[in-house]
């Protein structure tokens, strides 16, 4: 077997992710967009943060969208709204970025860690029910968990790498137990369940990152909140200044949330741009796909499974494989970014040891933890790029990577 790059004459680079390639052909119409906020002199809460809130409603099929300074602050803002407060618990997953588990415990509650699903990676909805079932006794209107006296306030599911978790499951456990839905969709802008229902728009409040990393990405730090929920809108809208409503009157504590008016004008151009990327992205996993299974190599590589029907945007292509860390090491020798998302899961992180969770408590997430392997997916990739990073690693799983 020979690689691409050495077939073709000349080494083959493939990063993890290549923004510059992004840039280049959107770069006119970028700076175009920068100037004219630089010419207005509105940098905060401008109309380019509006148009792009009303953009994002539309795209996501919500009726309410509200420009936040990150996706840390979307999850943080969207559980200020809902009074998530000492005492209070919220249900949600070990496997994800630390963020999602960060933002409850900064209010002084509890995350409680449920395992994932085997294949999707997303939070386990049989897990969740077993937990309120097994764990959880009911007063009245109040979820009570026994073990820890805290009241089960909310549930917080991950549309983990572009792919929607159990929305459907998930709102029905919802509505038996009086919860609130918070959906995750840091990575999951404009992914769909087969009913066409779009991520964010489910759930009580939705949650979008802009970091310049994911599909929509912004020149820095930026987020949204999305809801059906008038009031839940308005309440947004408050928190995100310090809870000033009018201005310098405060009958809420708040933050400083506000999205700001320059990535707006950023995120404004991207956006029209999105679903091309997310057709790039679909088509470069279908490809991976197939050169893997030309490759013969499935036992040893497992690949993103796409649940029939529903819309997965690709934020990751995420491989499921024995040996991982040596087969990265090999990727990374033969130029091919890689990433782990996550090495070590929530419920083992050293600032969460309070919690009390043991590894085996999340079995699966825990075996996630060790397996799984970000390729590179970003829509600019090459086919010579794609055949270079499966040529490699089949290369290594056929003993020809190993030294």
């Amino acid at each position: 077997m020979q690689s691409s790059g050495a077939s073709s004459g000349g080494p083959v680079e493939v990063p993890l992710l290549d923004l510059k390639a992004q840039y280049e052909p959107l770069r006119n119409e970028i700076e175009q967009a920068i100037r004219e906020v630089c010419d207005t002199q509105r940098f905060v809460l401008g109309p380019k943060v509006t148009e792009l809130e009303q953009r994002v409603a539309e795209y996501s099929h919500a009726r309410f969208a509200i420009g936040v300074s990150s996706g840390t602050d979307a999850l943080l803002v969207a559980l200020m709204a809902l009074d998530i407060a000492p005492g209070d618990e919220v249900i949600t997953t070990p496997y994800t970025f630390f963020a999602t588990a960060g933002v409850i415990a900064r209010l002084g509650a509890r995350p409680v860690f449920c395992d994932i699903d085997e294949t999707t990676f997303n939070l386990s909805p049989a897990a969740v029910t077993e937990f309120l079932e097994q764990r959880c006794d009911r007063y009245d209107r109040r979820v009570v968990d026994r073990r820890t006296g805290g009241t089960v306030k909310a549930i917080m599911p991950v549309h983990l790498y572009g792919q929607m978790a159990d929305m459907e499951a998930f709102t029905d456990i919802a509505k038996r137990y009086g919860l609130a839905v918070v959906e995750d969709a840091a990575q999951a802008i404009g992914a769909e369940l087969a009913n066409g229902r779009r991520a964010g728009s489910i759930g009580d409040i939705g949650c979008f990152s802009f970091f310049p990393t994911k599909n929509l990405g912004a020149f820095g730090d930026a987020g949204m909140c999305v809801t059906n929920d008038e009031k839940l809108a308005e309440r947004l809208r408050i928190l995100r200044v310090h809870g000033g409503e009018p201005k310098y009157y405060h009958s809420v504590i708040g933050g400083n949330f506000r999205l700001d008016e320059l990535q707006a004008a950023v995120l404004c151009v991207k956006l029209g741009h999105l679903d091309d990327w997310t057709r790039a992205r679909q088509e470069n996993a279908k490809r991976y796909d197939e050169l893997f299974k030309a490759e013969g190599i499935g036992a040893e590589v497992r690949t993103p499974i796409v649940v029939e029907g529903q819309r997965h945007i690709f934020n990751q292509y995420v491989i499921r494989v024995s040996r991982r860390d040596e087969l990265r090491e090999h990727l990374r020798e033969q130029g091919i970014g890689t990433e782990i998302y996550y090495p070590v899961p929530l419920h083992e992180q050293k600032c969460f040891e309070y919690l009390g969770y043991a590894r085996e408590d999340c079995p699966v997430a825990a075996a996630a933890a060790e397996e799984t392997l970000a390729l590179p997916i970003y829509p600019e990739l090459t086919d010579r790029q794609l055949e270079h990073v499966a040529d490699h690693v089949a290369m290594f799983y056929a003993g020809q990577g190993t030294g």
